[in-house]
């Protein structure tokens, strides 16, 4: 089974790719889905209102956008309550993915997994990953896309301080997905990638949902 880290900056449509590849057949780990569920766990929320108080509560749940607002604060105090944060929840996270493409790994009609974290190289996670794929976007591109889903200005820019430089990811990317036009450029990019790495496109394929409408 072949593992595809997917890379690139904020915005650049990482989630496009993915879904791309999801198409032909491949299993995906979402960390941000996973990141939500691991935020679920009693131990977990125990553990991050020890440290940040029950402000950030809300039913008993964490309200990761009032979370969001302290751990992406200006210096000194967001980077500092970013970092006791991750250190809370990266490793139960990296405990689901391991756990995850395990049972992937055990399928036998699994040929390849897809890995989408932004965090992947920050925590390490690209260790795990057969190919590196550096999803590329200019940088105005990016705004507009950030501001489409209601982002201030500044929004992207400030995520983008908390993970590892745009350049540094794409160099250590085996391979680069254009995706500064077209949607079905992308997804042809994509396709030719995975028949390159020697792997059988699936018959029964899914419709990727922010690439295809579905025919009525």
């Amino acid at each position: 089974m072949l593992v595809i880290g997917i890379a690139g900056g904020v915005a650049s449509g990482k989630s496009l790719a993915t879904d791309c590849f999801q198409h032909f057949g491949a299993t995906v780990l979402d960390g941000d889905r996973i990141g939500h569920e691991v935020l679920q766990q009693t131990v977990l929320i125990q553990q991050i209102v020890d440290h940040f108080g029950d402000g950030i509560l809300r039913d008993g749940q964490i309200d990761r956008s009032r979370l969001a607002e302290i751990v992406f604060a200006k210096a000194p105090d967001g980077p500092s309550a970013l970092k006791t944060l991750e250190a809370i929840t990266h490793p139960k996270i990296g405990e689901q993915i391991l756990q995850r493409l395990e049972i992937a790994r055990q399928d036998p009609n699994c040929q390849a997994c897809v890995l989408d974290a932004p965090v992947m190289f920050k925590v390490g996670w690209d260790k795990l990953c057969d190919k590196i794929v550096f999803v590329d976007a200019p940088l105005e591109t990016r705004n507009q896309r950030a501001r489409a889903r209601g982002w201030g200005s500044d929004e992207l820019v400030k995520r983008e301080k908390n993970q590892i430089a745009v350049e540094v990811k794409r160099q250590r990317a085996t391979d680069i997905i254009d995706n500064s036009n077209s949607k079905e450029s992308t997804f042809e990019q994509a396709a030719e990638m995975w028949l390159s790495w020697g792997l059988i496109l699936a018959k029964d394929l899914l419709v990727p949902s922010t690439l295809f409408i579905p025919k009525q």
